[in-house]
């Protein structure tokens, strides 16, 4: 990227293995063919956010598992929530999941994840890559926004409202990783594709998270669902939350990067409201779908 003349930047030390900027998405765009994308663990976005006095959908780096470390060229005010890590400031222990001061010059370093999955860095002011059909947002599958970190890159950094810490109450609680991931199912469009064992399977099963899930979808482990009818399905719009089944009859949950369209039948839709949860679940986690 390049720099702006007088636009403060935040240096990439250490990207992780997977961070991406991430704000509260491009909704509204699906007949573009364009996906939502946005946090995937979105309250925790928004918490983070509200702690360095930032709107709820400024942009924030969103981490995978191995967490990441920053280096600001001014002092900046900073909070490291989602995933509970340990996090530094030039090698000096400093609180997760509360506001902190990092110097300039100084490296902020989120440690991996040890509860839950993604990990939220949110900064005093935000940070400000030039937008893209109105989101600052990365998506993974479309290749729109901010490329994934990688070391060495800069992105530009917000001016904040206000020189100093906001103030809070003291510690505010931060949801935990789920021992085990239960999601609601509204069944449909396409149940009717598949045999009555399969829908009781995939209302009675234990399932496990697989470890190739990613921002597009949330992959099972688990017996598969038969389908009663074998012909191809015609591409139909897909939605978030929407339990599509792939030839290997494992269910797939459709998350914030998923494609728009798609020719596999969707069992069931999971609600929006019950995907954040899903962000944090580490592979292995046990998953129960449930009638919503």
């Amino acid at each position: 990227m390049i720099p702006v003349a007088g636009r403060h930047l935040l240096y990439v030390v250490r990207p992780g293995a997977l961070t991406t900027v991430q704000d509260a998405g491009r909704p509204g765009h699906a007949h573009l063919g364009v996906g939502r994308a946005g946090a995937l663990d979105a309250p925790a976005a928004r918490l983070a956010n509200r702690l360095v006095g930032n709107p709820p959908d400024a942009a924030v780096l969103e981490t995978t598992l191995t967490g990441c470390a920053v280096r600001p060229d001014r002092p900046v005010v900073a909070v490291v929530g989602g995933a509970g890590c340990r996090v530094t400031v030039d090698g000096r222990p400093v609180a997760w999941g509360a506001p902190v001061r990092v110097p300039a010059g100084a490296v902020l370093d989120a440690g991996p994840a040890g509860t839950g999955l993604r990990s939220y860095l949110a900064f005093a002011g935000g940070l400000v890559p030039d937008p893209v059909l109105g989101s600052r947002s990365a998506d993974l599958l479309s290749g729109l926004g901010p490329a994934p970190l990688s070391e060495g890159d800069e992105l530009p950094l917000g001016e904040p409202a206000s020189g100093g810490l906001p103030p809070h109450a003291g510690p505010v609680p931060w949801p935990g990783a789920p021992a085990e991931l239960v999601l609601p199912v509204h069944p449909g469009p396409r149940d009717d594709w598949f045999t009555e064992a399969a829908l009781r399977t995939l209302l009675t099963a234990a399932y496990r998270v697989s470890p190739h899930s990613n921002r597009i979808g949330l992959r099972t482990e688990g017996p598969p669902l038969e389908r009663s009818r074998t012909e191809e399905l015609p591409s139909e719009g897909m939605v978030l939350g929407a339990i599509q089944v792939p030839p290997d009859g494992r269910p797939v949950v459709f998350l914030n990067d998923h494609p728009t369209t798609g020719g596999y039948p969707v069992v069931g839709v999971v609600p929006e409201r019950a995907l954040a949860v899903a962000a944090q679940a580490v592979p292995g986690t046990r998953l129960r779908f449930v009638r919503a």
